[in-house]
């Protein structure tokens, strides 16, 4: 039964070379398109170049590590899943790097010409990261049987994405902030204006941090659902004929293959409605699951608890998606009132965004809860373990993964689209196809953060009952001082990381702001925009590229290196409240900071359509303002600390045998 998963993924990564070759083949453009391209692509392959050079080194430490201490077969799969995050990110990247100029060439033909490469484009992004999770999850237990092992597969795929996640965030942040506080604010120029020092740069990190990043995290996310689910399910042994270890497989196979006819049935329709086309492709690949998964589930008489389970978390993700659309769409209340107090200033308009972004934590965390204890007593109450009907329910949300990667990867491609066709003097009607392009991405984009967030809430719950199965807890009472001493340590790690990475872009920052008001002011008619007078785009990759990775590590290894100590020095209990604590805040900041800044960008955008007085006035340069302040939130710290969390239970999963052992030696006094 479980073959399904591999033959369905390796089908999804055909798919995905198939949408490779539709995109490749399309016209490019004219040269000074082709030109700009080059640019970006120089910058985010040096980049990832750079990136991977270094993470390189850690893999290999931590590999080391796992062979002397764990497991020699741990080393190996733990560098096999790092490869394989690393592959799936890399590919995506490079198809949205040929896609971004194609569609915006295809935009001079008129939005339904371009849409179709935008989105297929994502979606190779979205294929590869589905295809590429469940083939090495299927490779790996093949040739050992064992999900335990398989643990190190998924650890390896996280760590990468938090560096991915954390190294993209610093980055394209870094770009972002100085391109809007220098052109917009201060010289009151447009968002991609080829005068503008850090417009490339900008463009690379749109890549970097939302295609690389993104794509990484939601690996990362999916592959550790599986794998907690398995080991879950290898305690229940088989139920009614069926390998409750196997299982999951079979579900993520026929999610695969809803992901991939889902990729296929989104049209943008003759009104030419993209936001549209998007919605329906999830709705509709969220449907499919749910019908194939009930069709399997009747006719080759599964538990139907299961199906309920898995189905009860698909459902909770796509409400988290649309609370996340509601508090960050640019049509919506939050958004409008926030433009709105911007007509006060910065002050107002952060204060205002900020308290939306508060109010917005209680919907999907609701979802969250009631999602899990739904799933848990249905479970329960069809003789199923409440603990594996949890973990179905993050495994149904992840389903879809495919659909949803493809959405959000094609943001980027199509905000690239637009920055191309400003940079290249195409006409206003060619801009504002791409401007249309790019506002269903921003929409989608944040209803992906929401939903990477949800399913992360649901899979690190999960990880927390693999944890507890592995080390044979019998539950971590609030009462025992050192569960509460650890969970008081867990609470404050995610603050901590956070704070780290957007300090990370704050200095980065501030030498690439120093870099652009340098050039406006050194170089001769760049300020008046003279023929044949371009600014030093490199120097302000550089700054980007070097500050990024020299920030990226301190962050990620200090979460990783603090859940050892908890570990070590307070035992098993210690590290078990750590985890409860670390989950609960990390959920409540990812969502805070998503969500507040999604609402910051789109009351922005909101005010640059016409509203208060439009591009230039006073409110508008206090929401770029509050945009800036939202641009780490939103697409550095937010997005990562699901990441952070799962990475964290996976280290105490991986690491647990070795942890008791220790504390037994200290016990005994040995």
């Amino acid at each position: 039964m479980w073959i399904l998963a591999p033959v369905s993924s390796i089908a999804s990564i055909i798919a995905g070379g198939i949408l490779y070759y539709y995109v490749s083949k399309q016209d490019s453009g004219t040269e000074k398109m082709r030109d700009i391209a080059t640019a970006i692509k120089e910058g985010a392959d040096a980049f990832l170049k750079r990136e991977y050079t270094i993470l390189a080194y850690f893999v290999a430490v931590v590999a080391l590590a796992l062979a002397v201490f764990i497991s020699p077969i741990m080393a190996p799969t733990y560098v096999f899943g790092s490869i394989c995050s690393g592959l799936a990110g890399f590919f995506g990247m490079q198809i949205a790097l040929k896609a971004n100029v194609r569609t915006a060439n295809a935009a001079r033909e008129g939005l339904n010409r371009a849409f179709p490469i935008a989105f297929r484009g994502g979606a190779v992004m979205g294929l590869s990261v589905v295809g590429m999770g469940l083939l090495g999850v299927s490779i790996v237990y093949g040739l050992t049987g064992n999900p335990e092992i398989i643990l190190g597969y998924s650890f390896g795929a996280s760590a990468m994405a938090l560096f991915a996640k954390a190294g993209g965030g610093i980055y394209t942040k870094t770009a972002d902030v100085a391109a809007d506080l220098v052109g917009k604010v201060e010289l009151g120029i447009p968002e991609d204006d080829p005068r503008n020092p850090a417009v490339i740069a900008d463009n690379v990190g749109d890549n970097v941090g939302d295609v690389a990043g993104m794509g990484a995290d939601l690996f990362d996310s999916y592959v550790a659902s599986i794998v907690a689910t398995m080991i879950l399910g290898r305690e229940l042994g088989t139920v009614e004929s069926f390998s409750m270890e196997q299982l999951p497989l079979f579900y993520a196979g026929l999610g695969v293959i809803a992901s991939v006819i889902g990729v296929a049935a989104v049209r943008v329709g003759r009104r030419g409605n993209p936001g549209k086309a998007l919605n329906f492709g999830t709705y509709f690949t969220c449907v499919l699951f749910a019908v194939l998964t009930f069709l399997a589930t009747y006719f080759l008489k599964i538990n139907i608890g299961i199906w309920i389970a898995a189905n009860v978390g698909l459902l909770s993700g796509v409400i988290i998606g649309i609370t996340t659309d509601f508090f960050t769409s640019i049509d919506r209340f939050p958004a409008i009132k926030t433009a709105e107090a911007s007509q006060t200033g910065a002050a107002i308009n952060i204060i205002s965004g900020f308290s939306y972004g508060l109010i917005s934590l209680f919907p999907p965390l609701l979802g969250i809860g009631i999602a899990s204890t739904v799933a848990y007593f249905i479970a329960e109450s069809f003789g199923i373990s409440g603990l594996y009907g949890i973990s179905m329910a993050a495994l149904g949300m992840l389903s879809i993964v495919g659909m949803i990667v493809a959405g959000d990867a094609y943001g980027p491609i199509s905000d690239n689209a637009k920055g191309i066709a400003e940079q290249a003097g195409l006409s206003e009607d060619v801009i504002e196809v791409a401007d249309r392009l790019d506002a269903a991405g921003n929409t989608s984009k944040a209803i992906t953060k929401g939903f990477a967030i949800g399913a992360a809430g649901l899979t690190v719950i999960s990880l927390l009952a693999t944890f507890q199965v592995l080390t044979k807890s019998v539950g971590f009472d609030l009462m025992n001082p050192l569960v509460l001493t650890g969970m008081l340590i867990g609470i404050s790690v995610p603050p901590l990381f956070s704070a780290m990475v957007m300090l990370g872009v704050s200095k980065n920052a501030f030498r690439m702001i120093e870099e652009v008001r340098r050039q406006f002011n050194e170089i001769p008619g760049l300020r008046e925009g003279k023929e044949g007078v371009k600014p030093n785009y490199a120097r302000c990759v550089d700054i980007a590229t070097t500050g990024a990775l020299k920030e990226l590590l301190p962050a990620s290894v200090v979460s990783i290196v603090i859940t050892l100590a908890v570990g070590f020095l307070g035992g098993i209990e210690a590290l078990g409240g750590y985890l409860g604590g670390s989950i609960m805040s990390g959920l409540i900041f990812a969502l805070l900071m998503a969500n507040a800044g999604g609402l910051w960008d789109n009351a922005k955008k909101y005010i640059e359509a016409g509203a208060f007085g439009g591009k230039g006035s006073d409110a508008h340069k206090a929401a770029v303002i509050g945009d800036t302040v939202g641009d780490p939130f939103k697409d550095t710290a937010g997005p990562s600390l699901n990441t952070l969390i799962t990475v964290m239970s996976l280290v105490a999963s991986v690491f647990a045998g070795l942890i008791a052992k220790y504390n037994l030696l200290m016990l005994l006094g040995i």
